[in-house]
């Protein structure tokens, strides 16, 4: 029904948008993903999508394309609802959470809060597939800890302790990058200490 609202950011939380369309303010539902983008613009235009429930109505609004092309398919999972796609775009980067679907990685599915063990095969069967074809929508591979033996072996441990993949990598390039020859044992202490 509604494709974007454009106009003056009238107030911005973590949770919501308030947008100043021609004296109208929408409220609009975000992730933190959007927020990080838009709360130190004075101007937005959010892409939206509209939910009627028989209880309510409610208006999401996304900075990109992407992000809402990945909140109508995770929508479509049985089990996924709006509240949960919307705590699943804020827990990872759009780019992040994608590639963890394409690439069957349950774990860091499971990992955000209120997934179940089941719902993240679930969101994984349905959704792996589904978007690496998603048209006019492309997600950026996330850098893997490829390349590096010790990075490759702290990864190991640490997904042996339990750690989701996508934060024990982004903790071991962050190390990495101030601490190209760091040995195993010191990139998973410091990794640990990050996470």
């Amino acid at each position: 029904m509604y494709n974007y609202v454009f106009g003056k950011l009238a107030e911005v939380t973590p949770a919501y948008a308030v947008i100043d369309c021609g004296g109208v303010g929408y409220l609009l539902e975000i992730s933190l993903n959007t927020y990080t983008q838009i709360k130190d613009k004075s101007e937005v235009k959010l892409l939206t999508h509209f939910v009627v429930r028989e209880d309510a109505q409610m208006l999401f609004g996304f900075y990109e394309e992407k992000e809402r092309a990945l909140f109508r398919s995770l929508i479509e999972v049985n089990g996924v609802g709006v509240a949960t796609a919307r705590v699943m775009l804020s827990s990872y980067t759009t780019d992040e959470l994608a590639n963890a679907i394409i690439s069957q990685d349950v774990k860091t599915v499971q990992g955000i809060k209120g997934i179940g063990p089941k719902t993240a095969q679930r969101i994984v069967l349905e959704l792996h597939d589904k978007l690496g074809k998603l048209e006019d929508v492309n997600f950026a591979p996330v850098k893997g800890v490829q390349g590096n033996k010790n990075q490759e072996e702290a990864l190991s441990a640490l997904l042996a302790l339990g750690f989701p993949k996508s934060a024990a990598e982004k903790a071991l390039h962050k190390i990495a990058e101030g601490n190209p020859d760091a040995t195993v044992e010191n990139l998973i202490k410091m990794a640990l200490k990050m996470l």
